[in-house]
């Protein structure tokens, strides 16, 4: 448990003192009117936040005033600790301003004078560093026991290791106290302000400046001075922090710009930084590929290099030609010296240079170097280097969602050229137009899967000719500020616009790296039609009527509903949203009505059997980082009885089945009744208290041959439901999950009987023999998925 997560509980001002010596680790200490006194500091603690640093410094001095006094010894530190900050000092910034003994103490330590505490607050303040333990509760103990061993207050340094975290603090206590700066030029300003040593900077040329006036801290960026609201907060934090960093770590802090970025900036831009050690990986891979001597042998482009990170290990740089969006990212590379001998410049890829035609015409800017334009020109030897944005908009130009991201001279022109859906995505975007602008180049691309798999870019796929040569898939976990778990591709390709006849892209194959970027194995990525696609097996069913929308089991959408219609035969509907495993998880369920959210099914008497089909391939494999843009498949060899039920009784009791049967609810100003007819049992069977309306699934099951693990299953199923009508819920639990019928669902009765578990107000329910059953009959069928053709 952290400090702070003890401070906050502590009742009393000794749960304070001890969460403190606990986490600095004291030895040899004693509690009395100093409230924890060791040899090396002495601490005053409270038990709230309400006293200042000032005023609890003030009660302490006054014990040190005493020692001195009666010729005791004083420790080299002092402190003053509560449940939300801490502050330490050196005892001999304070001992000779004590020497004068002018200060009008009062009646004991606690009971101080107001002149008391002015006097000591004049001298004090630039003596004490500050802690606020929520955000900086490392730095305080580091800071402790680095004093309490060496004897000094040791300033944290700024490392490769912390700057996010430095940064984020720096934004909270200086940066938005900052007059008329935007958030989006925290970074600059950051680096500016670290780069400085209070007299000079470690860089000239850098985008920011940070000058003094009548001693105080003044930023200059672009043209304009900005000044400082408050100044305390200033003082605070470099009295944690040692500046400027090492001066081994200074050119790397700076180029790690775009990862600093603030978090909804960089995912609307696109931007995240290339690790390092990825970095090496795509060289490795460019050399295997391309051959020993690439580095030599092509003009390389790089048209979204940020600050160069993805060029730092290239040993030809009169080679590189680099340009970014940012301006802000070619001054730090010149402050840096960051590949000195390329050519960089701001160029906006995605705009600059495009006419209304959609020619490429570079007088239009004049910034594209004449180096580059001859190169492209004379058809020579090019690698688009590249690790573009991934943003997307939410439609196809960005009217919601993230407003605009897509709205580029180039997005429009595909829109013009039908590329459909892979118009919103920019990292599309740039291959769209190298294709047209370099249309036999080698490219090299970070990016998502997508353009590779994704159904919605088949479009694009039928206008993009290339040739796969290699490349490897990494987890996202390795690129900072990236969301969820999903593979980066760096793929390498020959393309050729030029060509007659088109390279098919079949197969992908790659190796597969964590990320750590060390190779655990290989994955092929298919593209293969839509009309192979599971989502299309089965057709979708006209409606003639209307009925509740559901979003969960029994809870109807009051909001707007996508879909409402319904078929009169419908027994049930299956929730089967989008064709890839990363959707199959959230996006695969049972519905005893129309699910709200529509994308799915009506199922009938006559399609239940590829409803359960399909239900069972999409849930039984989990998705990973690796597998989650894999496309369902229709199934490729026969289906046998023995799988079709075994997939049925799978779904029965799958968590995803959520049908259930619920009378009076509310929607559309009726109330509403939902039947559940996919109950495996008799009332009999459950010695359930009333008839069931329908015995819909007990028919369907009468001459169906069940497997031995499915039997098991049916067995466990029905000892539970058996269970479950054994009792009477409480009202909550009966509200709850609307148990106002005898033929509940699946999803009625193990939430019932968890809540009971939960309870203890019953004999505890075993779980046991259900979930061994139902792990059997999983693991029966996970291989089918793939030996019947349902992923690859």
């Amino acid at each position: 448990m952290s400090l702070y997560t003890q401070l906050q509980t502590a009742k009393s001002e000794e749960d304070v003192k001890d969460a403190y010596i606990k986490a600095l680790g004291l030895k040899g200490y004693s509690k009395g009117l100093i409230d924890i006194q060791t040899r090396e500091i002495w601490f005053e603690a409270k038990d709230t936040d309400r006293n200042s640093s000032y005023a609890m410094f003030t009660q302490l001095l006054h014990y040190v005033q005493v020692a001195l006094n009666k010729g005791e010894p004083v420790p080299p530190f002092l402190a003053v600790i509560d449940t939300e900050k801490a502050a330490i000092m050196k005892s001999a910034d304070v001992l000779p301003f004590l020497a004068k003994k002018t200060v009008k103490w009062g009646k004991s330590a606690s009971q101080f004078t107001q002149e008391a505490l002015d006097e000591i607050s004049a001298h004090i303040g630039t003596y004490f560093v500050q802690f606020r333990i929520k955000t900086h509760e490392d730095e305080f103990i580091s800071t402790v026991k680095a004093a309490i061993k060496s004897g000094d207050i040791i300033r944290t340094q700024i490392t490769p290791d912390n700057l996010k975290q430095v940064f984020d603090k720096w934004v909270a206590m200086v940066g938005r106290e900052i007059v008329g700066v935007s958030e989006e030029d925290y970074a600059l300003l950051f680096f500016a302000d670290i780069m400085h040593d209070g007299t000079v900077s470690t860089h000239t040329n850098l985008p920011a400046e940070l000058m003094h006036k009548n001693d105080a801290p003044v930023f200059s960026l672009k043209g304009k001075n900005f000044d400082l609201g408050n100044k305390e907060g200033y003082r605070q934090f470099w009295a944690i922090y040692h500046r400027p960093p090492k001066s081994e770590y200074r050119d790397y802090l700076l180029e790690r710009r775009d990862s600093l970025i603030p978090y909804d900036e960089r995912s609307f831009k696109g931007a995240y930084y290339t690790p390092l050690h990825v970095v090496d990986k795509a060289y490795d891979k460019l050399a295997e590929t391309l051959g020993a001597h690439w580095q030599k042998d092509y003009i390389v482009w790089d048209m979204c290099c940020g600050v160069g990170n993805l060029q730092v290990k290239h040993s030809n740089p009169r080679n590189l030609y680099m340009s970014t969006l940012d301006q802000a990212d070619i001054d730090v590379m010149k402050a840096t010296k960051t590949c000195v001998s390329a050519q960089r410049f701001q160029y906006d890829y995605l705009n600059d240079d495009i006419t209304e035609e959609g020619e490429i015409d570079y007088s239009l800017s004049d910034k594209v170097p004449a180096g580059l334009r001859k190169a492209i020109t004379e058809g020579k030897k090019i690698l688009v280097l590249i690790n573009p944005p991934y943003a997307e908009a939410a439609n196809s130009q960005g009217n919601e969602g993230k407003t605009d991201v897509a709205k580029t001279r180039m997005g429009a022109l595909m829109n013009k050229a039908d590329y459909g859906y892979a118009a919103r995505e920019l990292f599309v975007q740039f291959l769209a137009r190298t294709a047209q602008e370099m249309p036999t180049a080698t490219l090299a691309m970070f990016s998502t899967l997508k353009y590779v798999n994704a159904p919605n870019f088949e479009q694009f796929r039928e206008k993009w000719n290339a040739k796969h040569l290699g490349g490897f898939v990494v987890h996202s976990k390795s690129f900072d500020g990236l969301k969820g778990d999903f593979p980066i591709g760096f793929l390498v390709w020959k393309t050729d616009q030029l060509a007659t006849d088109k390279t098919p892209l079949r197969k992908v194959v790659t190796e597969v790296l964590n990320k750590y970027a060390k190779p655990i194995g290989e994955k092929s990525f298919y593209n293969l039609p839509k009309s192979s696609y599971l989502n299309i097996w089965m057709p979708r069913l006209k409606t003639d009527a209307t009925h509740i929308p559901l979003k969960n089991a029994v809870h109807p959408q009051i909001a707007h509903a996508k879909v409402t219609s319904w078929r009169s035969d419908a027994i049930g509907y299956l929730l089967s949203n989008s064709n890839d495993l990363q959707h199959a998880g959230t996006l695969t369920a049972l519905f005893s009505s129309v699910c709200s959210q529509g994308n799915g099914f009506h199922i009938t008497p006559a399609n239940l059997e590829k409803a359960t089909v399909i239900f069972a391939a999409r849930r039984l494999i989990k998705p990973t980082w690796l597998n989650d843009r894999d496309q369902f498949l229709q199934p490729t060899e026969p289906l046998t009885d023995e799988f079709k039920t075994d997939c049925l009784l799978w779904m029965l009791f799958n968590g995803s089945n959520l049908t259930a049967s619920a009378n009076d609810l509310e929607w559309n100003g009726k109330k509403w009744s939902i039947v559940n007819h996919f109950i495996p049992f008799t009332e009999a069977e459950v010695n359930a208290p009333d008839r069931f309306e329908s015995d819909f699934m007990v028919q369907y099951l009468a001459d169906k041959t069940l497997s031995e693990e499915a039997t098991a299953v049916l067995d466990a199923g029905r000892s539970l439901w058996t269970t479950y009508f054994a009792h009477t819920d409480v009202r909550t639990v009966r509200d709850q999950y609307k148990l106002n019928r005898a033929d509940v669902g699946w999803y009625q009765v193990r939430n019932a009987l968890g809540e009971r578990n939960k309870s203890g107000d019953t004999a505890p329910v075993n779980f046991s023999p259900f979930e061994v059953a139902y792990q059997a009959l999983t693991h029966k069928l996970r291989p089918q998925v793939f030996s019947l053709g349902f992923l690859r």
